[in-house]
């Protein structure tokens, strides 16, 4: 069995500062940009939910004309009233 030494503790533990500080430096660096797209995406699709609303309320269709009656529900069943028993 192989015994760990003083020398590649010390490598393995630079191993992971040095790969911690690259990631970190790598999420600063592109974050920012990441968010800055989602959100252009996000007002971009929010623009054209607006626009598609504002030709629906000039341009109503006979689809979207609501009736004034009420809508008749389906019937199930009987309705029957139980009553507790002492």
């Amino acid at each position: 069995m192989q015994e760990a030494n003083l020398y590649s503790f010390f490598r393995t533990l630079l191993c992971i500062v040095a790969i911690y500080y690259v990631v970190r430096f790598l999420v600063r660096l592109f974050l920012p940009v990441l968010a800055k797209k989602v959100v252009e995406k996000a007002s971009e699709q929010f623009q054209q939910q607006q626009q598609q609303y504002q030709k629906q309320q000039q341009n109503p269709s006979n689809s979207n004309i609501k009736s004034d009656k009420p809508r008749e529900k389906n019937k199930v069943g009987e309705y029957i009233d139980y009553e507790e028993v002492d």
